[in-house]
């Protein structure tokens, strides 16, 4: 008989295979370890346990309004991907591990950008979101948390700032084009230039380019064909008086 109230005086608890229960008996963890998963046993009266999800979370940063290093006002927002690897940190150090953990992204969010310029938020959101990444894992640590990863999701810019971004692409672009085009010409005229010194070398060549040419107009079926004659030629047959 006392066996049975004995066994009765416990209380059985399940826990999920991606679940952990840290259990104080007296204020006191129990063998400074998580228990489970599977059936734990829980002492009534002396002892409380709280349970611990382990599966990885997604926690979005709200908006959050910065002012870049070159003095631009952007709204930025982002997600963190974290989990945690030890249930007794995330229990026994801070009172509530999810809201410690957001607002510490956050707060990261807003310094680090707070570094960078407009441009460099614009082209290196990989490498800003790597340094966030590698900020939170260090200081999260000791509360159990490892953080996976750290996505910049949107980065809103003033529309007088789009426009004047928009009207300076078009600006480079243009510019662009102007050095191409008289880097071609360049390079068009130091081929003329070398052809010449062929043709002159050798005029026969000359005579023969008279006919490629003619042979080029022939297939495009031209109504009228310009036909250039050496100046020689007419100085050959003028008539003398």
């Amino acid at each position: 008989m006392c066996n049975y109230l004995h066994i009765f005086c416990y209380n059985y608890f399940i826990v999920k295979e991606y679940e952990r229960a840290v259990v104080f008996r007296l204020g006191r963890i129990v063998s400074k370890k998580a228990k489970g998963p599977g059936l734990i046993i829980v002492l009534p009266c002396t002892d409380v346990f709280a349970r611990v999800d382990l599966r990885t979370v997604t926690s979005n940063i709200p908006l959050q309004e910065i002012l870049t290093k070159d003095s631009v006002t952007t709204q930025v927002d982002g997600v963190v991907y974290y989990k945690i690897h030890s249930a007794v940190c995330s229990v026994a150090n801070v009172t509530d591990v999810h809201l410690a953990t957001n607002l510490l992204a956050q707060t990261t969010l807003r310094n680090v950008l707070g570094t960078q310029s407009l441009s460099q938020i614009l082209s290196g959101r990989e490498e800003i979101a790597h340094n966030i990444q590698s900020i939170l894992d260090n200081a999260t640590g000791k509360w159990g948390i490892q953080v996976a990863r750290v996505e910049i999701k949107d980065v809103r810019i003033p529309m007088e700032m789009q426009r004047a971004m928009a009207a300076e692409a078009e600006a480079t672009r243009d510019a662009r084009a102007q050095i191409i085009a008289a880097e071609g010409e360049r390079n068009a005229s130091e081929a003329l230039k070398q052809a010449s010194m062929v043709l002159v070398e050798a005029p026969s060549a000359l005579q023969l380019r008279y006919l490629q040419t003619l042979t080029t107009l022939a297939t495009e079926k031209n109504s009228t064909i310009v036909f250039p004659l050496p100046m020689n030629m007419l100085d050959n047959h003028k008539p003398e008086h």
